[in-house]
């Protein structure tokens, strides 16, 4: 039994909408994978170890908190730190949950200006991975990072003496539902 010609059209349309959907899908994930590896659009890095070196130069570091659709209170112990480059610094952010039930969040995180990205670099923070506050519980997180010594020699780095390191808390289950259909939180 033959196709008649509308059928084949209807259907090539309906695969290649498939297909542009799968692909815009697709490509979030592709690219915060892209923008962790090199850093780019503000995204920070994650480093093993911290550098040997530690420079005289300083930089400015300013601490944003933000909550998107979660019950909590978020807030920097200090707003600002001067650190040396190189040097490993380590700031607190503490989270109340102000309803009466456990709830998990994610933050996402960015710097800017955004050309500090691949430079800022975290050891420890809590941002790798979903956190669950109790209802009521303040918990603090401590975050441990340093600025890379290659961003005092550097063209794109050079002359950055100020930076600001954004996290913004989301509900987890928003993350994983995004996800699980190929999604950015």
């Amino acid at each position: 039994m033959a196709m008649n010609r509308n059928t084949k059209v209807a259907l090539i349309c309906v695969g290649a909408l498939s297909l542009m959907t799968g692909a815009a899908f697709a490509a979030v994930p592709l690219y915060q994978l892209f923008c962790q590896v090199t850093g780019f659009n503000g995204t920070v890095m994650r480093a093993d170890a911290a550098p040997d070196t530690v420079l005289d130069e300083t930089v400015r570091v300013r601490f944003d908190t933000n909550v998107r659709g979660l019950p909590w209170d978020f807030e920097a112990e200090e707003t600002r730190q001067t650190v040396r480059i190189g040097d490993t610094g380590i700031a607190y952010f503490r989270v109340t949950n102000t309803s009466d039930r456990p709830i998990s969040g994610t933050a996402a995180y960015n710097v800017v200006p955004e050309r500090a990205g691949p430079y800022f670099q975290k050891l420890q923070c809590f941002c790798f991975e979903a956190q669950t506050v109790q209802p009521g519980e303040t918990v603090e997180f401590p975050i441990q990072y340093f600025i890379a010594p290659e961003m005092a020699t550097d063209p794109e780095g050079r002359g950055v003496h100020d930076i600001t390191l954004s996290y913004t808390f989301y509900p987890t289950d928003r993350f994983e539902q995004r996800a699980a259909i190929g999604g950015q939180g």
